[in-house]
């Protein structure tokens, strides 16, 4: 097991959180790790336990990290995610001046490191993540595909 696969366990647990709430929310967890492999923050999705649309996981875990940091910077850290970062997220990522973003699943619909956009590795950008897709992608694919199975009308 390499220490990306740990790391998404991790932010797979988050995940879970998010879809076991009373008032459930889509499934996608995140973590941010420092260079030495220790967890800075967590996050999972809370847009609606918030009534906040950037409550994303990813969102969630950059602000705990850089809280727990005390600067805004989180260079040499890796934000891990168990689905492909959003426009939000990925400019996220980039103004945090992470090191790298590692995801589970790709996402066609919404994905912005690579599937539908690519804001990571533009060149416009000042800062351009490293970026490593595909980590336990069954693992957080299922997850999400299970959630909204239950949560989709059944006249569709």
């Amino acid at each position: 097991m390499t220490c990306y696969e740990g790391w998404m366990r991790a932010a797979l647990d988050e995940a879970g959180q998010a879809s076991a709430r009373a008032d459930p929310d889509v499934p996608v967890g995140a973590v941010v790790v420092d260079a030495d492999g220790a967890i800075l923050g967590r996050g999972h999705n809370e847009r609606e336990a918030r009534a906040d649309p950037t409550a994303h996981a990813e969102v969630v875990a950059l602000r705990a990290a850089a809280g727990v940091r005390g600067r805004w910077r989180l260079d040499g850290a890796t934000l891990v995610v168990t689905l492909e970062p959003c426009t939000m997220c990925a400019g996220a990522a980039v103004l945090a001046r992470v090191d790298r973003i590692v995801y589970g699943a790709d996402d066609p619909k919404a994905g912005a490191v690579g599937s539908l956009w690519d804001v990571v590795r533009d060149r416009r950008c000042n800062h351009r993540p490293e970026v490593i897709g595909g980590v336990l992608a069954q693992q957080c694919g299922s997850l999400l595909r299970e959630f909204f199975a239950g949560h989709r009308d059944p006249r569709e």
